[in-house]
Parts: C-alpha cells; sequence; structure tokens
C-alpha cells in the first residue's frame, strides 16, 4: 500500500491555498463583539470577535489600523471587512481584518466622542484656559480657504463694522486628509510673526466628514496651545466641533466670527460720545461740590470777621502769660524754701560749727593728725581754731591720756 506522507507545513499551506480560493472567505463582513484586545507595540491589534455561540480570532496590521478614527475597546460591537487565513506556524486560522466601523453607530461620531472626552479630561475646554479677546485688535490672522463662502462672509463683515482693520489670510485646505495640517500649520505661522491680535479659523457648513478636520486632534492642540487667542466660526449655528471646545470663542458661524472679533464703528463712536457725556456731567458735579464748600467756608466767622479770631487769640494768650508768671512765682518760692531747709542741715553739719564750739583741727604736713604715729618730736604742725590758726612744734609724744 502506497503512502503520500506530507508536513505539517505542507498541509498547512495547502489549506491557505483553499481558503484564498474561496470567494466568500476572501472578501467577507463579520459583526460581533471584541474580547481579549491587545494592542502590541508593533502597533498590530489583536483580538477576538464573539457572539452568542461562537467566537473567532483576529488581527488588524499597523498599516490597516492607523487610520481608524476610534479607539476599539473590549465590549464593542464592530462590522469589519477583511478575509480568513491560516496562520501556519500554528495551523490555526484567524480573521485578517482590512476595515473596520462601530455596529450601530457611526465610526466618525464615536471618534468624535471618545476624542472629546479624552481632551476634556485633559483640560482643553476649561474656561480657567481661555484667553481673552482683544476689544479693538490691530491685525486678525485667518485661517481659512480662500476661495470658500466663509472668508467673503467674514470679509463682508469686518468691512461693514471697521474697514480700516488689518487682515491677514492665511490659505487653507478645509476638508479632506491634508487639512488638518494645513491648518495647524496656519495657526503655528500666525504665532511666530508676533504682530497678530487676533486668530480666526473657520469655513462654511458642511455634513460630519466635511467638517472632520476641526475634530482633529492635532488641530485641536494647535488651537490649545496658541498664544494670540483664536475664535472659532466652522459650519452651520448646530454644528459643533472639537475646535470649537478648544478655542477661546466659539462662533456659531463664519459672520458671527467676524462679529465677535470686530466691533462696530459706530458702536464705539456711541460708546465714546456716552463716555464724554458722563466725564462732563462728572466734572460739573465735582466743581459744584467744591464751590458749595467754598461758599461754606466763606460764610464762617474767621473769614466775616478775622479781627474778632485775632482778639480772642490775643486774650488767650495774656491769660496763658498770666499763668505762666503765677506757676513760676509759685514754683520759685517752693524752691528757695527747699534751699533754706536744705542750708540749714548743710550748716549744721559744717566742721566750722564745730570748731566754734571749741574742738580744733590739728595736721602735719597737710594731713590731719589722727594718731600720735603721724607725727614725731620736733615737726611743726598747724591747729586751726574757730577764729585763726597756731603753729607749734612737738615736743614729746605720749600714749596715754591727758586731762586739760
Amino acid at each position: 500500500m502506497n503512502r503520500e506522507i506530507y508536513t505539517i507545513t505542507e498541509i498547512n499551506k495547502y489549506i491557505k491555498e483553499i481558503f484564498a480560493r474561496d470567494v466568500i472567505l476572501n472578501n467577507l463582513w463579520l459583526t460581533g463583539e471584541i474580547s481579549n484586545f491587545h494592542h502590541h507595540s508593533s502597533g498590530h491589534m489583536y483580538f477576538t470577535l464573539k457572539d452568542d455561540d461562537s467566537a473567532i480570532s483576529a488581527v488588524m496590521f499597523r498599516g490597516n489600523n492607523r487610520n481608524l478614527g476610534f479607539e476599539i475597546e473590549d465590549g464593542m460591537k464592530v462590522i469589519a471587512h477583511g478575509y480568513i487565513s491560516i496562520y501556519e506556524v500554528r495551523g490555526t486560522y484567524q480573521f485578517y481584518v482590512e476595515e473596520m466601523e462601530p455596529a450601530g453607530i457611526g465610526a466618525l461620531y464615536l471618534a468624535y466622542e471618545q476624542l472629546k472626552e479624552k481632551l476634556e479630561k485633559e483640560g482643553l475646554f476649561a474656561v480657567e484656559h481661555k484667553k481673552a479677546i482683544p476689544l479693538l485688535p490691530k491685525k486678525i490672522g485667518i485661517v481659512t480657504s480662500p476661495t470658500g463662502a466663509a472668508i467673503r462672509d467674514i470679509l463682508s463683515v469686518i468691512r461693514r463694522r471697521f474697514p480700516n482693520i488689518y487682515v491677514l489670510i492665511v490659505p487653507s485646505l478645509v476638508q479632506g486628509e491634508d487639512a488638518a495640517p494645513q491648518i495647524v500649520r496656519g495657526i503655528d505661522y500666525l504665532n511666530r510673526r508676533g504682530d497678530i491680535d487676533l486668530i480666526i479659523v473657520s469655513r462654511g457648513g458642511g455634513s460630519i466628514e466635511d467638517l472632520w478636520p476641526f475634530n482633529e486632534e492635532i488641530v485641536a492642540r494647535a488651537v490649545f496651545n496658541s498664544k494670540v487667542p483664536v475664535i472659532s466660526g466652522i459650519g452651520h449655528e448646530t454644528d459643533f466641533t472639537i475646535t470649537d471646545f478648544a478655542a477661546d470663542l466659539r462662533a456659531p458661524t463664519p459672520s458671527a466670527a467676524a462679529e465677535l472679533a470686530i466691533s462696530s464703528r459706530l458702536e464705539l463712536e456711541k460708546q465714546l460720545d456716552n463716555l464724554e457725556i458722563r466725564l462732563l456731567n462728572g466734572i460739573r458735579n465735582k466743581l459744584e461740590y467744591y464751590r458749595k464748600i467754598v461758599e461754606s467756608l466763606a460764610e464762617k466767622r474767621a473769614f466775616t470777621k478775622p479781627e474778632e479770631l485775632l482778639s480772642e487769640k490775643s486774650q488767650r494768650i495774656d491769660e496763658l502769660a498770666r499763668n505762666l508768671e503765677w506757676n513760676m512765682e509759685k514754683r520759685l518760692g517752693s524752691l528757695k524754701e527747699s534751699f533754706k531747709i536744705i542750708s540749714g542741715k548743710l550748716e549744721s553739719l559744717s566742721p566750722l560749727k564745730t570748731l566754734a564750739r571749741g574742738y580744733s583741727i590739728t595736721g602735719c604736713q597737710g594731713a590731719i593728725i589722727k594718731s600720735i604715729e603721724d607725727v614725731n618730736p620736733g615737726d611743726l604742725i598747724r591747729t586751726i581754731v574757730h577764729d585763726g590758726e597756731i603753729k607749734s612744734r612737738v615736743l614729746e609724744k605720749a600714749s596715754k591720756k591727758i586731762d586739760y
């Protein structure tokens, strides 16, 4: 019996060729729920598609998933297009996804909601980050299509409201795949110039696909990071894009964006007239207030009869002078009495008083003799009494009491 033996690789290739020749398996739309999703560092996506009863392994390579407009999550129901083939290394078949969209909801709408939620969490839409719009910008930069209806509407409003405002138009695509990068470059260019006070990013109405460049993350971040205030005027009043949320001010239409950017010249003139009237009234009221103060002061006695004020002051001076004189006499009398008391005390303690009572002071060579040891026989001594002095010489000295 003849047997033909195959290797595993050969049989897997054979089965792969069978799958490749099958019309259905090579152009297949599947719907199911995502599970076991894994986005590999290589960029490829691996997951399982399942329904209530079955499951199939699936892969979406980086080249196919790089343009997905939404983020894949476990539990998401999708519709996927691709083909089924054999993964020869393991001998398993899997679904190779080439394109995918959410089931039951548009892919663009889902991408819009996901990006909006992401940027909102980062704070790109927060009110505290909004920059103030200048009252009357000198130069306005407009990023839009130079041939669209939006730029015609904007220029018409500007010419009507304030014709001498300087406007710089930065041409850009406003729909299609190349639009978002061009819009970003336009915003960056206007920021680098250094002479632009306000930026308007605008385009006319359209479908969600037409407006999609203004829902791109790079455009939203360029608007948020702009150092120059940005007004968005995109689509119609009911159209809301991610750029609208990131802008410092959202206008419902391009025309409204121009109106918000430029104050009416007539309105400014009217405001200036009102301010002039208020200023003149304020000056008149202030002058009247000070006139009444001057009149009130002029009626005071100090101005009507100044001599009375002087006489009162003169009388007060005389009164103070008398008080000063009396206080000085009283003080001097008190000091004289104190002086007499102190002088009496000093006089009672004076050595002269002691001498007058019969005492004397004897000294030798300028020092008072307090002991017999202070002198020697033959020394010249000096004795002071109350009415003069006596000079004598020591004949002898004895250490005993002498009776007089």
